[in-house]
């Protein structure tokens, strides 16, 4: 029924591997704003979708927008991205496993808004002695696609069972577009979307969600069975 025997993973960037809170608050930092804590953070998660033009600022990040031109604050932000952002703790290990697994496919499909999102997520996986075309994919989409279409086609594009094909995420529509796919979802409550959001309001399973991204990583080493980062 499937032509392939490999198993498959589609990755995230923002909030999942890349910790995007410290970017983006050193991006704010640079024009005199503030976002304030983690916890502001997450209510505040469409974010990404203020900085790219298809939601409104909230009123309060509104009155610190008024000398700051959106076009401004989002080159500040690719520059971060390229040059200071981080992958959390232990991802760059993580992401080298996969690579090397034999027989498992490795990707990353993102809504990442900075410019030419491709060549700035290479530069910082460089900077983490990560050859980002060493991944059988990348996918960067505009915001307001969905991802679940693109996991459907990748999954399909490989001839891999949708059973041993998984995605890692941190909101709720991560979730929701593996399921939609098919396929298994490990989901980070440490990104833009809190673990009590994730799990009262969308009524998110436990077992589905990870506080930190040790705990992501862990789930996911197990549940391939493969040798975790050293």
């Amino acid at each position: 029924m499937y032509a392939s025997n490999d198993r498959l993973i589609i990755l995230d960037a923002d909030g999942t591997t890349i910790d995007s809170f410290a970017a983006i608050e050193r991006a704010f930092v640079r024009h005199g704003m503030s976002i304030g804590d983690l916890e502001r953070f997450q209510q505040r998660r469409n974010l990404f979708k203020y900085l790219g033009g298809i939601k409104e600022f909230p009123r309060n990040l509104a009155r610190q927008m008024r000398k700051v031109r959106r076009s401004d604050l989002l080159l500040s932000l690719t520059e971060v991205y390229r040059e200071e952002a981080s992958l959390f703790p232990g991802m760059a290990g993580f992401i080298r496993s996969l690579i090397k697994t034999d027989g498992l496919r490795v990707g990353l499909v993102t809504r990442n808004i900075t410019h030419e999102p491709e060549v700035t997520l290479g530069r910082l996986f460089a900077r983490h002695d990560l050859d980002i075309h060493e991944l059988d994919f990348i996918r960067c989409i505009p915001l307001k696609e969905k991802k679940g279409p693109h996991f459907e086609e990748i999954v399909k594009d490989y001839r891999v069972n949708p059973a041993k094909a998984y995605a890692c995420g941190d909101e709720h529509g991560d979730y929701n577009a593996a399921l939609s796919a098919g396929i298994r979802p490990f989901i980070g409550s440490y990104g833009f979307e809190s673990h009590k959001r994730l799990s009262v309001k969308f009524e998110i399973p436990e077992g589905f969600l990870s506080s930190r991204p040790e705990e992501l990583i862990q789930r996911v080493i197990h549940a391939l069975d493969i040798e975790g980062p050293r």
